[in-house]
């Protein structure tokens, strides 16, 4: 089959059974976690990313694909969950970069998408690590742009782009020695083999499903009813007249392409900056090429006309929101209610990730104004921390991720915010309630960022948790059932008995400079059980202070923090 270029629809269809693909064997992706504890959560943070991707582009389905890629990297972008999540999403944003304001592409073209989508992968993450999803992405994107220059049938670029995917991943445990010595693949490099598996089936004419049968599609009635009643009854609590700014504008500013003499250079915190005095709800993306705009203005023309000056407009929208909500109103004969007393502004807003009620009122009562759901197997996404900064009136934030696979998302939530935040990079529950004793409320956000970041070093996390398969870390063999204790991410022991896996732990943790032991108990572990290890730790370590806290937190009997 020979096609020469791709469109809109095609690219959709790609995308939906790639989706599918990936839906029918996350499971598979999950087993591959490296570590036997139950987090192994890369393939259900794929799958959520690219459902919410996939959500955004049934929504905005166009022939043209340039709409269909910044549709689809809009849904990611704002789902993105997890390391693995947000890599993903970052590949496809790269790749609406090339294929930005095009009807259709070539093979060439399709390439370079490939191509740039790695590039921006890895320009998103820190330090990064080969054998994993990004050796997978960029040397089957190599491939591509070198099937590229010999034939220009798309199908066969995609063809070749995922047979090196294939064997790509299958080299993976030779980078990545944990890998071998596990004897698996990387799970996120799998996953995204599931997906470009998906695009070939596409290209060679499978169908894909219905959307209402899309990986997460609403499909059943009641539960859209569920959530239109709670849009308008949300809508209810203001009145029209209290609209302050009126017109929801959206825009793309196309600043690179400009040769026009009389247009300014573009800096995005002076444009950030000037927009905020001009409406409230402001979003400001951008790239080396275009900067995405979403604000609530009263004089949306002013808004177009300064944005002007940067550049050539695009995609204009605007709605006017008095309009809406009195239709909504009238509609659904909503009575209004009372508007609710406007919070304070807030100096600061700290938002905190946690998994138990006892972990969310520990970090409350030290300081903590939004606790956000989430921890090992549910990493919250972009779209949530951006809810819980849109929550919190405060003029700068501070977020505490407390796990090493939450990070990146709330990295990116900071960038798309319209406040100033710092994301401290906790890895753990005892390293949050550090960073949180350090925090100072009359310091500036960047000394309070480099004061808590340092605090996190003051203390050393240990977890008691189950293992989920047979295998072997180091020197430590591990069988189903088992629990497993972990000294800062590494395995020391495992043992058929929770209280004996604790005390072993403890005592591979503790040393002479240790004046604390914190201990945050689970939901699963009785008041027996917690008073039997407080005394094994006061006959074990006489001279060192012992504190329990009841977390709540699943799957995790023991928490500690050794200080």
């Amino acid at each position: 089959m020979v096609q020469q270029r791709l469109d809109g629809v095609q690219f959709s269809q790609m995308v939906y059974l790639g989706a599918n693909n990936l839906q029918t064997n996350y499971k598979i992706v999950d087993a591959l976690n490296v570590f036997p504890v139950p987090d192994g959560d890369t393939g259900t943070n794929m799958n959520l990313t690219f459902t919410a991707g996939v959500e955004e582009l049934s929504r905005r389905e166009s022939a043209n694909i340039g709409d269909s890629s910044q549709a689809l990297a809009k849904g990611l972008l704002m789902g993105a969950r997890g390391n693995s999540g947000v890599i993903l999403s970052q590949l496809f944003r790269g790749m609406s970069k090339v294929m930005a304001g095009k009807a259709s592409v070539d093979a060439k073209t399709f390439a370079d998408a490939l191509k740039m989508g790695v590039d921006t992968a890895y320009q998103a993450v820190m330090k990064p690590v080969e054998g994993t999803v990004l050796t997978v992405a960029r040397e089957s994107a190599e491939m591509a742009v070198k099937t590229a220059r010999i034939t220009d049938n798309i199908v066969t670029v995609m063809e070749k782009t995922y047979e090196q995917a294939k064997l790509s991943l299958s080299k993976t445990p030779d980078l990545l020695p944990v890998l071998k010595e596990v004897g698996v693949v990387d799970s996120g490099g799998q996953g995204l083999v599931y997906i470009y598996e998906g695009f070939v089936r596409s290209l060679h004419g499978e169908k894909a499903v219905e959307k209402k049968d899309m990986p997460g599609a609403l499909s059943n009635p009641s539960k859209m009813d569920e959530l239109v009643e709670e849009k308008h009854s949300a809508q209810a609590l203001m009145k029209t007249e209290d609209i302050t700014f009126g017109y929801c504008t959206e825009f793309m500013v196309h600043v690179s392409h400009s040769t026009e003499s009389n247009k300014k250079p573009f800096v995005e915190a002076g444009f950030r900056s000037y927009l905020d005095t001009m409406g409230d709800s402001l979003l400001v993306v951008s790239d080396d090429e275009v900067v995405k705009v979403h604000i609530h203005a009263e004089n949306p023309g002013n808004v177009l006309n300064y944005a002007q000056q940067f550049g050539s407009l695009h995609r204009i929208k605007i709605d006017n929101m008095r309009e809406q909500h009195s239709n909504i109103l009238k509609d659904e004969n909503v009575q209004e209610q009372p508007k609710a007393e406007e919070k304070a502004l807030l100096p600061y807003g700290i938002i905190a990730v946690a998994a138990g009620e006892g972990i969310a009122e520990i970090f409350q009562s030290l300081g903590v104004h939004v606790v956000v759901q989430g921890g090992q197997t549910m990493n919250p996404s972009t779209e949530d921390f951006m809810k819980a900064i849109e929550g919190i009136n405060a003029e700068k934030i501070i977020i505490l991720p407390n796990n090493k696979n939450i990070i990146m998302a709330a990295q990116q939530a900071a960038v798309l915010a319209s406040v100033p935040i710092a994301v401290i990079p906790t890895k753990s529950v005892p390293q949050g309630m550090s960073a949180l004793v350090a925090f100072n409320g009359g310091e500036e956000l960047e000394a309070n960022k480099e004061a808590m970041t340092e605090a996190i070093e003051n203390v050393k996390t240990g977890q008691v948790t189950h293992a989920v398969r047979d295998t072997k870390m180091g020197d430590v063999d591990i069988t189903e059932g088992d629990f497993i204790g972990i000294d800062e991410g590494t395995i020391v022991t495992a043992q058929p008995d929770l209280m004996e896996c604790a005390k072993e732990l403890i005592s591979a943790m503790v040393d002479d400079e240790t004046g604390l032991v914190t201990v945050i108990y689970g939901e699963d572990v009785s008041v027996d059980q917690t008073a039997l290890l407080e005394e094994m730790l006061t006959d074990a370590f006489p001279d060192v202070e012992v504190e329990i806290l009841s977390g709540r937190q699943p799957l995790y009997p023991f928490i500690f923090a050794i200080e």
